[in-house]
Protein backbone atom coordinates (compact mmCIF):
# COMPACT_ATOMS: atom_id res chain seq x y z
CA UNK A 1 0.00 0.00 0.00
CA UNK A 2 3.05 2.68 0.76
CA UNK A 3 3.12 2.18 -3.62
CA UNK A 4 -0.09 3.76 -3.17
CA UNK A 5 -0.36 7.58 -3.16
CA UNK A 6 -3.56 9.68 -3.05
CA UNK A 7 -4.44 9.79 -6.24
CA UNK A 8 -4.12 5.83 -7.15
CA UNK A 9 -6.06 5.78 -3.83
CA UNK A 10 -8.74 7.44 -5.09
CA UNK A 11 -8.83 5.57 -8.45
CA UNK A 12 -8.92 2.59 -6.93
CA UNK A 13 -12.11 3.59 -4.55
CA UNK A 14 -13.94 4.86 -7.73
CA UNK A 15 -13.36 2.11 -9.41
CA UNK A 16 -14.86 -0.46 -6.76
CA UNK A 17 -17.89 1.76 -6.84
CA UNK A 18 -18.33 1.48 -11.09
CA UNK A 19 -15.82 -0.57 -13.00
CA UNK A 20 -17.77 1.44 -15.85
CA UNK A 21 -16.55 4.86 -15.06
CA UNK A 22 -15.03 6.28 -18.26
CA UNK A 23 -11.03 7.37 -18.53
CA UNK A 24 -12.26 11.04 -19.27
CA UNK A 25 -14.85 11.07 -15.84
CA UNK A 26 -12.09 9.29 -13.44
CA UNK A 27 -9.49 11.86 -14.51
CA UNK A 28 -11.86 14.94 -14.04
CA UNK A 29 -12.68 13.32 -10.86
CA UNK A 30 -8.81 13.36 -9.83
CA UNK A 31 -7.56 16.20 -11.38
CA UNK A 32 -5.28 14.17 -14.21
CA UNK A 33 -5.31 14.49 -17.46
CA UNK A 34 -6.69 11.28 -19.51
CA UNK A 35 -3.56 9.81 -20.91
CA UNK A 36 -1.79 10.49 -16.71
CA UNK A 37 -5.35 8.91 -15.43
CA UNK A 38 -4.81 5.76 -18.23
CA UNK A 39 -1.15 5.19 -17.35
CA UNK A 40 -1.86 5.19 -13.43
CA UNK A 41 -5.25 2.75 -14.09
CA UNK A 42 -2.47 0.52 -16.30
CA UNK A 43 -0.07 0.66 -13.51
CA UNK A 44 -2.33 -0.51 -11.06
CA UNK A 45 -3.35 -3.70 -13.28
CA UNK A 46 -0.07 -4.49 -13.57
CA UNK A 47 1.26 -4.15 -10.59
CA UNK A 48 -1.68 -6.39 -9.41
CA UNK A 49 -3.74 -3.75 -7.41
CA UNK A 50 -6.64 -4.45 -9.56
CA UNK A 51 -7.35 -7.69 -10.71
CA UNK A 52 -10.53 -7.88 -12.71
CA UNK A 53 -13.65 -5.94 -13.67
CA UNK A 54 -16.39 -7.98 -13.95
CA UNK A 55 -20.65 -7.30 -13.83
CA UNK A 56 -21.89 -7.94 -10.17
CA UNK A 57 -24.79 -10.44 -11.50
CA UNK A 58 -28.86 -10.36 -9.37
CA UNK A 59 -28.27 -13.67 -8.40
CA UNK A 60 -32.12 -13.98 -8.17
CA UNK A 61 -32.31 -13.01 -11.71
CA UNK A 62 -29.91 -15.73 -12.97
CA UNK A 63 -32.10 -18.03 -10.91
CA UNK A 64 -29.19 -18.50 -8.39
CA UNK A 65 -31.12 -16.94 -5.41
CA UNK A 66 -30.53 -19.47 -2.91
CA UNK A 67 -26.80 -18.24 -0.64
CA UNK A 68 -25.73 -21.09 1.36
CA UNK A 69 -22.33 -21.42 3.71
CA UNK A 70 -21.08 -24.97 4.06
CA UNK A 71 -18.70 -25.84 7.23
CA UNK A 72 -16.64 -28.90 6.21
CA UNK A 73 -14.49 -30.78 8.19
CA UNK A 74 -12.52 -33.67 6.58
CA UNK A 75 -11.48 -36.81 7.98
CA UNK A 76 -7.89 -36.11 8.26
CA UNK A 77 -5.02 -33.15 7.50
CA UNK A 78 -2.65 -34.61 5.12
CA UNK A 79 -1.73 -32.42 2.66
CA UNK A 80 -2.46 -34.81 -0.39
CA UNK A 81 -6.63 -34.92 1.27
CA UNK A 82 -6.01 -30.99 0.96
CA UNK A 83 -4.97 -30.79 -2.17
CA UNK A 84 -7.81 -33.98 -3.11
CA UNK A 85 -10.24 -31.66 -1.44
CA UNK A 86 -9.20 -28.54 -2.93
CA UNK A 87 -8.98 -29.78 -6.86
CA UNK A 88 -12.50 -31.28 -6.24
CA UNK A 89 -13.87 -28.05 -5.25
CA UNK A 90 -12.58 -26.31 -8.60
CA UNK A 91 -14.84 -28.36 -10.10
CA UNK A 92 -18.30 -27.66 -9.07
CA UNK A 93 -19.24 -24.78 -10.78
CA UNK A 94 -22.41 -24.03 -7.26
CA UNK A 95 -19.39 -23.62 -5.18
CA UNK A 96 -18.41 -19.36 -5.78
CA UNK A 97 -16.04 -19.45 -2.80
CA UNK A 98 -14.04 -21.84 -0.73
CA UNK A 99 -11.93 -20.92 2.27
CA UNK A 100 -9.18 -23.37 3.90
CA UNK A 101 -9.94 -21.81 7.54
CA UNK A 102 -8.63 -22.35 11.28
CA UNK A 103 -10.82 -23.31 13.94
CA UNK A 104 -13.29 -25.96 14.18
CA UNK A 105 -13.51 -27.01 10.47
CA UNK A 106 -11.23 -27.14 7.94
CA UNK A 107 -13.10 -25.16 4.80
CA UNK A 108 -16.10 -22.72 4.43
CA UNK A 109 -17.46 -23.21 1.31
CA UNK A 110 -20.10 -20.57 -0.32
CA UNK A 111 -22.33 -21.75 -2.83
CA UNK A 112 -25.34 -20.39 -4.68
CA UNK A 113 -28.22 -22.50 -6.22
CA UNK A 114 -32.04 -21.92 -7.44
CA UNK A 115 -33.40 -23.10 -4.15
CA UNK A 116 -32.82 -25.77 -1.28
CA UNK A 117 -34.45 -28.22 -3.31
CA UNK A 118 -31.05 -27.99 -5.76
CA UNK A 119 -29.41 -27.23 -2.53
CA UNK A 120 -30.40 -30.68 -1.37
CA UNK A 121 -29.26 -32.20 -4.38
CA UNK A 122 -26.17 -30.41 -4.45
CA UNK A 123 -24.93 -31.42 -1.08
CA UNK A 124 -25.21 -34.90 -2.08
CA UNK A 125 -23.81 -35.08 -5.14
CA UNK A 126 -21.16 -32.95 -4.45
CA UNK A 127 -20.34 -32.00 -1.08
CA UNK A 128 -20.92 -35.45 0.37
CA UNK A 129 -18.74 -37.16 -1.82
CA UNK A 130 -15.66 -34.81 -1.97
CA UNK A 131 -12.51 -36.25 -0.89
CA UNK A 132 -11.67 -36.68 2.91
CA UNK A 133 -14.89 -35.07 3.69
CA UNK A 134 -16.16 -36.44 7.26
CA UNK A 135 -18.48 -33.91 8.36
CA UNK A 136 -20.75 -30.83 7.47
CA UNK A 137 -22.55 -27.91 8.89
CA UNK A 138 -24.69 -26.25 6.86
CA UNK A 139 -26.18 -22.14 6.82
CA UNK A 140 -28.60 -20.94 4.46
CA UNK A 141 -28.81 -17.27 4.10
CA UNK A 142 -31.93 -15.36 4.53
CA UNK A 143 -30.80 -12.04 3.60
CA UNK A 144 -27.69 -10.49 2.88
CA UNK A 145 -27.21 -7.32 5.02
CA UNK A 146 -23.87 -5.96 3.57
CA UNK A 147 -23.47 -7.17 0.09
CA UNK A 148 -20.59 -6.25 -1.95
CA UNK A 149 -18.34 -4.47 0.53
CA UNK A 150 -15.97 -2.36 -1.05
CA UNK A 151 -12.61 -2.79 0.57
CA UNK A 152 -10.88 -0.16 2.55
CA UNK A 153 -8.43 2.06 0.34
Amino acid sequence: MSDLDQIDRSLLRLLQEDGRRTNLELAQRVGLSPTGTAQRIKRLFTEGFIRAVRAVLDPVKVGQAQLVFIEVRLDHTAPQVFDRFAEAVLQAPEIIECHMVVGGFDYLVKARMADMAMFQDFLQRVILPLPGVRETHTYASIANVKPDALLRI
